[in-house]
Formats: C-alpha cells, structure tokens, sequence
C-alpha cells in the first residue's frame, strides 16, 4: 500500500518578490525529507495575494527546482473558471505532474454550476485533485456530487479539508476508480483519516518537519497503526501550533526560526503575536528541528 505526503508550500517573500534562494532551500529540504511531492500556490503558498505572473512563477520555479525528483502539484483553482483553465494550461505546459483545483468560491455556484466547473479543466489532461474546503471557499460539495466529478477522465483524487472523518467512509463507497487518491487537508486528523481508508496528506506542518509526517504516512501504509498513534501524540503539539493563528502565519514564522526563509507575509496577512512566537519558538525547540 502506498500513502501520498505531499508539503503544502509556503511561498517564500523578500522585498515583496518571490524569493528564489529561500524556495530552492525550502524544496530542497523537502526533498531530503522523503516527502512525496509539493503543492505550489494553494492554501498556505498564500495564493489569494500572489498576482497571475507571480502565480506562474512560483509554479515553474518549483517545477524546475523539483527537477522530477518529486512530484509538483499546482494549485491552479480559481473562482473563475476562465482563470482557473488559463492556469491549469500553463501548469501542463511547464510540466507540473498534476493541479489540485479548489470549490470555486465566494460565486456560491449551484451543484451543477461546480460540476461543469470541474468538467471543463477537466479537458485540459492533466491530472486534477479536487480541492473540498468549505471553511475557506463557502461551498461544501456533497459527496455524491464529489463523486460525480470523479468520474471525469483527469481527476485523480480529492483534498479533504472538512475534518469529517466520516466523509471518508462515505466516498470510498461511491468512488469506484481504482487508485484513486484521498488526501487528508487536516494534520490533525491524518490518522483517523487514513485509518478510515484515506491514503495521504497535503501537510502545512510538512513545511518544517517533512521527515516526521512521511514517518506517520509510511506507518499508516504498513497498518502500523500503534505506532502511528505514538507518533501523531508527538505531533499533536506541533500540529497545534502550526494553527495558533491563521494558516500560514504559524507556519510561515517556524519556516523563518529554522533559518528556511523570511517571516515576510502579505496582508490582510500579518506576523504572529509575540505570545504565540514565544509558544512556537518552545515547541519548535522541542522538536529539535533545527
């Protein structure tokens, strides 16, 4: 059996450009983790804020730096669904292995609207993830409407970042592809989620301790389940602190105290108080990360 680590990427900042050293440092020591592959501009590479050349930059420098020693997963949603295609093209053209592709957000589409959405990327043949993140887009897709999408040629899989483990029951029953990938979006509960049938991650806390959540992965795909527990207790606490604000403002600061990158953000993003620094500062030290 096989599990899928994947790092959900910081983008790194300096000067208000992408920071080309840092990212190269940043994937580097992905790579010497053991991890799977990246996720460039998602969730946690701070995509609202990045502008379409950046987007593309970001996404091509990856796929350079990887250089297919790992997979690169480009997020190329969009609540657009012209903007979401011209990305998703310019991803295939520059050689990412597959895009991960968020519920349209903010237009409130109808389940249908999300369907066709999805039907059009879908004739671009790269392969897609489904991105389901209803705290963040509004739109929570159904289950079976999710595995409606799935039946489209190019999706692959699904991110789930619902923290219901129950979801995950469900979905294996309507999905009948084989190999098809359920990606936990929660370093919480990446256990329970596996345990009830998922196979991987896309891991904020991966930015920093990489090693440590292949570790969990690897234990999960071998049904060592007793000590997958040990290890996500370990974690827990790490985990905790990567969400003591917004994601990436926790991650995006351990980055900089591992002497990764930056702590540069961008607003309406700004830096953690000095009272969870402190925190994370501790429990980084902890971990003996550094």
């Amino acid at each position: 059996m096989i599990n899928h680590t994947y790092t959900a990427l910081i983008t790194p900042f300096k000067d208000n450009k992408i920071d080309e050293e840092s990212l190269n440092k940043l994937i580097e020591y992905q790579i010497e983790g053991g991890v799977d592959g990246i996720v460039a501009c998602g969730t946690t590479g701070e995509s609202p804020t990045l502008s379409h050349e950046e987007h593309k930059t970001m996404i091509k420098l990856c796929v350079e730096i990887a250089n297919k020693r790992i997979k690169v997963m480009a997020g190329t949603g969009s609540n657009s669904t012209s903007e979401a295609i011209m990305m998703t093209n310019y991803a295939k053209k520059i050689g990412a292995d597959s895009c991960l592709i968020v519920a349209p957000y903010y237009n409130k589409p109808t389940a249908q609207g999300i369907f066709e959405h999805f039907k059009e990327i879908n004739n671009i043949e790269l392969p897609i993830i489904l991105y389901n993140i209803p705290g963040r887009s509004v739109i929570n897709i159904s289950d079976d409407e999710i595995a409606k999408i799935a039946k489209l040629t190019n999706v692959i899989g699904v991110k789930d970042a619902t923290s219901d483990l129950a979801r995950i029951a469900t979905l294996r029953k309507l999905i009948t592809k084989e190999n098809f990938m359920y990606l936990s979006g929660e370093d919480m509960t990446a256990l329970g989620f596996n345990a009830m049938g998922g196979n991987g991650i896309i891991s904020v806390t991966a930015n920093i301790a990489p090693k440590l959540i292949k570790k969990l992965q690897n234990l999960c795909a071998n049904f060592k389940y007793q000590e997958a527990l040990e290890l996500q207790d370990q974690l827990t606490i790490l985990h905790q602190a990567m969400f003591l604000e917004t994601n990436p403002i926790p991650v995006k600061y351990a980055a900089s105290y591992l002497g990764i990158s930056s702590n540069e953000i961008r607003l309406p993003l700004c830096s953690p108080t000095k009272t969870n620094i402190t925190k994370i500062n501790d429990i980084i030290d902890k971990f003996k990360l550094r």
